[in-house]
């Protein structure tokens, strides 16, 4: 099964719950199949858990759900070495990180110290507890959540855990017609609860493998650097894209290509990412941020003044 067609089962699984959000769903379906991390930023009530949740349900494999909160500790996520006194020595009861999909829900109010402990799992899909290193398996996806607007009890993710997400999604309100939609289908019961798997985690893994052979030329990646060095050396912005970050463009381009049927990366398919992938990656200057301009606002001239490589 090509890495479109399982692109295809899943998002019209997924649709089934997230109803109208398409685009978002695909760039999703991207980050999980590229083998990145996702990070749902948006108000309360439009759906971030929901479609974790719905991403979740539709591939077979593990799934464990972490409500943050500023008591939770590191070892309640990575787990910890308990003295067994029957045997005599102290085993390691492995914590909630020990799954296929783990869904980070309100991660912004744990503190500082809690949210380090995603740290190594993210980057380099282990956890190292008293020295020992357990690998994590495969595949392994941490989905967050935040509200932005929301202040109070909260404590900013610092840009080393932001520059590990892949990707940075937005759902939004609906508009009329697709709420309605979500209307009704509420009244015939929960969806979610309804939702079945469509792909293993062998077919994710697979496809995971299938996205890595998508070519990428060298004006491609000549024009992702461009991109790069383009927002380093912007004067609005403070911190530009890090050398993750133009591989995860790079590797964002090809799950686009492929989710599109292509065994290649075109100019538009960096487009098609950049917002998703660079955006909460750079941190703009304060006198910038009076003004109104946004990481996007930026992210979009970036993408408008950079030349696009052209065919001879």
């Amino acid at each position: 099964m090509s890495v479109a067609e399982l692109a295809s089962r899943c998002r019209e699984n997924i649709s089934k719950v997230i109803i109208g959000k398409d685009d978002a769903v695909n760039m999703a379906l991207i980050c999980l199949f590229s083998g990145g991390h996702l990070l749902l930023e948006d108000i309360p009530g439009t759906g971030k858990t929901t479609l974790a949740k719905a991403i979740a349900k539709s591939v077979d494999c593990s799934f464990k759900r972490i409500q943050f909160t500023p008591d939770l500790l590191p070892s309640d996520i990575t787990g910890i070495n308990i003295y067994n006194r029957k045997e005599d020595c102290f085993e390691f009861k492995k914590g909630p990180a020990f799954t296929n999909i783990l869904l980070a829900d309100e991660i912004n109010r744990a503190t500082p110290r809690t949210q380090s402990s995603l740290l190594e799992c993210m980057e380099e899909k282990q956890i190292t507890v008293d020295s020992i290193t357990y690998p994590l398996n495969k595949p392994f996806m941490v989905i967050a959540t935040q509200n932005p607007v929301e202040i109070q009890g909260t404590f900013p993710l610092p840009e080393a855990q932001l520059d590990r997400f892949f990707m940075c999604l937005s759902l939004g309100y609906p508009d009329k017609q697709n709420e309605k939609n979500i209307l009704d289908s509420s009244v015939s019961g929960d969806s979610l609860e309804e939702l079945s798997a469509v792909a293993s985690a062998e077919k994710v893994i697979a496809a995971q493998e299938e996205i890595k052979k998508i070519i990428v030329s060298d004006e491609i990646k000549n024009y992702i650097i461009e991109i790069a060095e383009a927002s380093r050396n912007n004067q609005k912005i403070r911190l530009g894209l890090s050398t993750r970050g133009t591989l995860a463009l790079m590797k964002a381009s090809q799950g686009f290509a492929a989710l599109n049927g292509r065994d290649y990366v075109l100019p538009d398919d960096v487009k098609a990412v950049a917002y998703s992938v660079i955006s909460h990656r750079l941190l703009i200057k304060g006198y910038t941020y009076s003004q109104g301009i946004s990481a996007k606002d930026i992210t979009d001239e970036i993408i408008n003044t950079v030349p696009v490589p052209r065919e001879d």
